[in-house]
């Protein structure tokens, strides 16, 4: 019985340390480095036409000439600049083209606004405050490393977001996103006829429709998700 005991309270104790650990790293560790280009955070994303698509014809920058695009802070506060403005590598084999401005129509987020663009092997999603950038890149590695801001807290006017990784497979003419970069497809997006496919990790699916102006109510980013403030 003592025994029992002994290793259900080491049992515990274990538990109670990963999960400390796993808390440290997604909200306490040292946030990843700002690579973006200060221009492209500081430029206006809602001036531009998404509905004129930069031609893929290899005569400008490679996705790996330009610097990791990743989220400042826990989110921008304004809707950027693309990434890959300058990139024009051809997309790869089994890569469909879904890049342009899309909005959430029907399903589980309708509204919701997105920026995708594509160059090369390289895909930089860009909504609700936070821009995900996978793939070869002057700066980082290939999965994104960045923050999920609507997720976390604020202590002492301090805030604190949960970190995020993830690449982005293509599979048949679906984009799969591998949490941590070798975990499971929480997220996947692919083409049905003219609308966009968003399955996301809630479970839900939205469509969405392609849009050529940012509209006027993204222009400050709405963070998904809770956010508590504790301190003062």
């Amino acid at each position: 019985m003592k025994r029992l005991i002994r290793f259900l309270i080491g049992t515990i104790a274990l538990l109670l340390l990963l999960f400390g650990v796993a808390l440290w790293l997604m909200f306490f560790s040292e946030r990843p480095p700002l690579t973006t280009d200060p221009a492209t955070l500081a430029g206006d994303g809602s001036t531009i036409n998404y509905c004129e698509l930069p031609v893929l014809d290899g005569r400008g920058k490679q996705a790996i000439d330009i610097p990791k695009g990743n989220t400042p802070g826990c989110y921008y506060d304004h809707f950027p600049l693309p990434i890959l403005a300058e990139c024009t590598e051809p997309l790869p084999a089994g890569a469909d083209d879904i890049r342009g401005l899309w909005r959430g129509v029907e399903g589980g987020h309708v509204g919701h606004v997105e920026r995708i663009e594509q160059c090369g092997s390289r895909v930089v999603v860009t909504a609700s405050g936070i821009i995900h950038d996978s793939g070869p890149n002057s700066t980082a590695g290939l999965t994104t490393n960045d923050t999920e801001g609507s997720i976390g807290f604020t202590i002492n006017n301090r805030e604190y977001c949960a970190r995020s990784s993830a690449s982005m497979v293509w599979n048949e003419g679906v984009l799969d996103f591998h949490v941590f970069g070798w975990g499971p497809v929480v997220v996947r997006r692919y083409m049905d006829g003219d609308q966009l496919i968003w399955e996301y990790a809630d479970g839900s699916t939205t469509r969405m429709d392609r849009l050529c102006e940012l509209p006027a109510d993204q222009r400050v980013p709405r963070k998904r998700g809770p956010r508590y403030q504790l301190g003062w």
